[in-house]
């Protein structure tokens, strides 16, 4: 009930704000809400490249009410907060250049009678990473696409969503069923991918915030979707129907956010908590920091919390003060940014950590982690980064620094968290092999019965964005590494590209690196074009090749047995859409490639880190003749 009297506000507030002044009007050096904005926002967001925030271009492709949302119930609360409501409606005035969301864009698409039903099977991609295992695998029948098919394809069609900057999330593929979600619209459609219609929409309310995951719930087995949005809570949806079943609250505290997809795990849901502190830690007024990282078990029937396994103790108040004499609280940070891992015979949720935001770091950041899936309970725990303590605006030498940032002496002041989730393989011989890969270019294999470390290999130096920034693919005997590596200080030697190692012995079987191209216009669409060209995303392998995207918008399939690049694609255009809405590309990034019903399917757009924003969904095909 509290909800619904909330968006009643929210809407109220956008419409008394849309009625004063008139949405299209370009705003002046005078508008009140430019001086809020240069105050609060500019310092963040006039710096994407730095403080990863999304841009003021970015921002102005939000509209008035996904943007009061975030400022007073989304990540920009804390900003939002020291604002008055007559601020607030400056501030959201002088962004959103749009009008709010209206039904146009997806009524026009829906199927006619005949075509609403949903398909049933074959259960193509239930979750992000394509099984529990998290091996993001997808064999030549599952996917309905070979490995030659994949070096011949063309655009089949493209689907625009308005107000929307980022296409981060994975979809779920039943059949012909692709159930997706544009997070920043806050629905989920399930879309009949042959001749492209809406089979349903679910309306959440809000943004959403993480990937879609499918499993069957409950004694009738219903099929089932899960998913998180902006304020917390998890959604389960009906995914014949589209109706919801429940929604609970997934976070064990209201200072912390859910990033990785919650997966279906038997009779509960598991849910990754990425709590870390690592924005509102730049405000030198902030009593830095609070939040953290977590792993929460629900009920799948009804929802209900069952256990909560924390990344570390509530912070208190150290005896620290910043350099302006503000008192400073820890520890803070590892947050579980990344979908768990399931590894049902050992009876155990594999998940992955970030670095600490506040001292005293802790042994769980930057770690791979294993929870008892009955208890919630950790079994083990494996650190490749000790006393990673960090938060935006740190630098390496402490005086150039922020004030809640730790000093050299205190921490390495790397952000080498884990970005992507842990991945289970079994070899050939029956052997059990647990993969990471972290931001710092490594690869770490160790012994899921114990942590132990097999072996470990790196590419490149790493950075705050990758290395391996959303995470791994494996065939069960090769396993892909992305690596991302911006040029982002003056002397590095990034290496961005695509590598193969054997799972087994880590051995490097091949590399492709990767070179930018500024060419054709492409400048003009992303300045950075020279420096952003790196492999972000997380890849997915179909039969013997390896689907993979840029953060400057170009589209790989690489050879898995060889690294050669066979097919190629520039989405940093503009595209033509079914529904009408007009179709940006951009980034490539986060868990935005899937493949089923014999096609793949790509989120081209991501406004963050200083990258492209866009905003459609493109849909591919073997080249027919």
């Amino acid at each position: 009930m509290r909800e619904s009297v909330y968006l009643v506000i929210v809407a109220l507030f956008v419409a008394v704000l849309s009625a004063a002044v008139p949405v299209v009007a370009a705003p002046g050096d005078d508008d009140p809400g430019r001086a809020l904005y240069t105050a609060h926002c500019a310092a963040c967001h006039d710096r994407p490249d730095e403080t990863r925030a999304p841009s003021f271009d970015a921002l102005r492709q939000m509209n008035a009410e996904n943007l009061f949302l975030a400022l007073t119930r989304g990540v920009m609360q804390a900003q939002g907060g020291s604002l008055s409501r007559r601020e607030l409606a400056q501030l959201v005035d002088y962004l959103a250049l749009k009008e709010a969301d209206n039904p146009d864009w997806y009524a026009g698409m829906l199927c006619p009678p005949e075509r609403r039903e949903v398909s049933r099977a074959p259960v193509t991609m239930p979750m992000v990473g394509v099984d529990e295992h998290g091996s993001r695998h997808l064999t030549a029948e599952a996917a309905g696409l070979e490995g030659e098919d994949l070096a011949n394809l063309e655009l089949a069609w493209a689907i625009g969503f308005p107000d929307t900057s980022v296409m981060r999330s994975a979809p779920v593929i039943v059949g012909t069923t692709l159930y997706h979600s544009a997070p920043q619209t806050g629905r989920v459609l399930a879309l009949d991918v042959r001749q492209p219609c809406v089979q349903w929409i679910y309306d959440a309310g809000t943004q959403l915030s993480s990937s879609l995951s499918y499993g069957l719930t409950g004694a009738d087995r219903t099929p089932t979707l899960v998913f998180a949005d902006r304020s917390g809570q998890v959604h389960a949806v009906d995914a014949i129907t589209g109706t919801r079943l429940w929604t609970a609250e997934g976070r064990h505290s209201s200072d912390t956010s859910i990033s990785g997809a919650p997966i279906l795990a038997g009779d509960r849901v598991i849910v990754p908590v990425s709590g870390s502190g690592v924005g509102r830690g730049a405000d030198p007024e902030y009593e830095c920091c609070v939040e953290h990282g977590a792993v929460v078990a629900l009920d799948a029937v009804t929802g209900e919390m069952l256990w909560t396994w924390h990344t570390m103790a509530d912070a208190t108040y150290t005896g620290r003060t910043n350099r302006v004499g503000v008192k400073l609280r820890g520890p803070s940070g590892a947050p579980i940014w990344s979908t768990p891992t399931v590894d049902r015979q050992r009876g155990v949720v594999y998940a992955t950590s970030g670095q600490n935001t506040s001292l005293p770091a802790t042994k769980t950041s930057d770690a791979v982690l294993a929870i008892d899936l009955a208890t919630g309970t950790l079994r083990w725990g494996f650190q490749a980064l000790a006393n990673d303590v960090w938060i935006i605006g740190c630098r390496s030498a402490w005086a150039q620094s922020g004030p809640n940032c730790p000093s050299p002496e205190d921490s390495v002041l790397k952000d080498f968290d884990f970005g992507g989730s842990a991945v289970l393989v079994t070899l050939a011989d029956g052997r059990d092999v647990l993969l990471a890969g972290q931001k710092s270019g490594d690869v770490w294999a160790l012994d899921p019965d114990g942590g132990t470390l097999l072996w470990n290999r790196r590419f490149g130096e790493g950075t705050p964005l990758g290395g391996v920034h959303w995470g791994l693919a494996t065939d069960g005997r090769r396993v892909f590494v992305p690596i991302n590596d911006p040029a982002m200080q003056p002397g590095s030697r990034p290496e961005p590209g695509m590598n193969a190692l054997d799972v087994a012995t880590g051995e490097v079987l091949w590399r492709q690196a990767l070179t930018a191209d500024c060419g054709d216009g492409r400048r003009d669409r992303f300045a950075a074009c020279d420096t952003r060209y790196g492999l972000s995303a997380l890849p997915l392998v179909v039969d013997d090749a390896i689907i993979a995207g840029a953060v400057d918008g170009r589209l790989y399939v690489f050879d898995a047995d060889s690294g050669e690049v066979r097919f190629g694609f520039d989405t940093l255009r503009d595209f033509e859409t079914v529904n009408g809405v007009p179709g940006k590309g951009g980034a490539i990034d986060a868990h935005s490639i899937a493949a089923g019903a014999g096609m793949v399917f790509i989120g081209s757009g991501y406004g963050r880190f200083g990258q492209p924003p866009g905003n459609v969904l493109l849909a591919f095909r073997p080249r027919s003749g």
